[in-house]
């Protein structure tokens, strides 16, 4: 083994830029050097005028507050195919209505939160309110839409309703960027698509969008992914290219999950490759921190870079 690599120490200095605070991450090792390699990568990925790219949204990141960052990554052509939990989509149409999210504790009595009508997100804390006001919401859309169409669509003609450009699904309906849910049923929009449904006409065909997905992964020349977290979005997109005859060429997880049980989140995108659904020659690395600070730094780092 060579030992032709020294750590060199990362140095700040005064008036900083991301992209210089990442920079100085090039020779250190750990979370650091991890952070450097994903901006390099995601850096590559997004110029690279032939790589398809795909974004893998789970966990709680629009309660959060990175909202604005994931619609600004579509409307500035950093995302081309979007995979999402059906409750990052929820809290985006909850705050499009100006309903907001609030700074909370994870240091509380939730028995009074309840009595208080107040949901608990860790240490955002969302009234109860607001999903009455989000029923009345998709209810009135669910009028007004086909009675027979794929999860897409559903999310598109929600996204054409939707009056605030920092909107997550309202973006992507402007730029044409295909929203896939494939859980949504696991989400307030499943269940209030269920109660409609009790009364009126409504067909949401699960493998309508299939087909489009699958194209789009044997039409792209090169793929590229960012997933945020893991659970259902990772996998619809990685094993989309398992009826292929290609993989991903670039790949970058955000999490917080360990690999020993087993558990897709965890599992590290070298396993991937074992099924081919990562290249064998593909650039990829996993950072494990929190993804509402690792996001933030690698898409800053390289939107610093490209206004140069």
């Amino acid at each position: 083994m060579e030992l032709n690599k020294p750590i060199i120490p990362a140095k700040i200095t005064e008036n900083m830029s991301v992209e210089g605070l990442v920079n100085s991450f090039s020779g250190c090792a750990f979370g650091a050097g991890r952070i450097y390699e994903a901006v390099d990568i995601y850096r590559e990925m997004i110029n690279d005028p032939d790589c398809t790219k795909f974004f893998g949204l789970a966990g709680a990141m629009v309660p959060a507050g990175m909202r604005h960052i994931v619609s600004d990554m579509i409307r500035d052509g950093e995302i081309d195919i979007l995979v999402s939990t059906g409750a990052n989509l929820v809290h985006d149409i909850i705050e499009s209505m100006g309903l907001h999210h609030y700074k909370g504790t994870d240091a509380t009595d939730d028995i009074q939160l309840k009595h208080e009508a107040v949901n608990r997100i860790y240490d955002v804390f969302l009234p109860e309110h607001h999903f009455t006001d989000l029923e009345e919401k998709l209810q009135s859309i669910f009028k007004e839409i086909p009675d027979k169409l794929s999860i897409t669509e559903l999310l598109s003609h929600i996204g054409e309703r939707i009056d605030d450009n920092n909107s997550i699904l309202k973006s992507a309906y402007d730029m044409g960027v295909p929203v896939y849910c494939p859980a949504i049923q696991d989400s307030i929009i499943g269940l209030q698509a269920w109660l409609y449904k009790q009364t009126r006409p409504l067909n949401v065909d699960v493998f309508a969008d299939m087909r489009g997905l699958i194209d789009r992964c044997y039409e792209a020349k090169r793929a590229g992914v960012v997933i945020i977290g893991g659970g259902v979005p990772k996998n619809f997109i990685l094993q989309s290219m398992l009826v292929t005859p290609r993989s991903f060429d670039y790949a970058i997880q955000l999490t917080m999950d360990r690999p020993e049980t087993g558990g897709l989140s965890g599992a590290t995108l070298d396993e991937a490759r074992s099924w081919g659904k990562i290249g064998e020659n593909a650039r990829s690395v996993t950072v494990y921190s929190d993804a509402t600070i690792t996001l933030p730094i690698i898409v800053a780092a390289v939107k610093n870079f490209k206004s140069k």
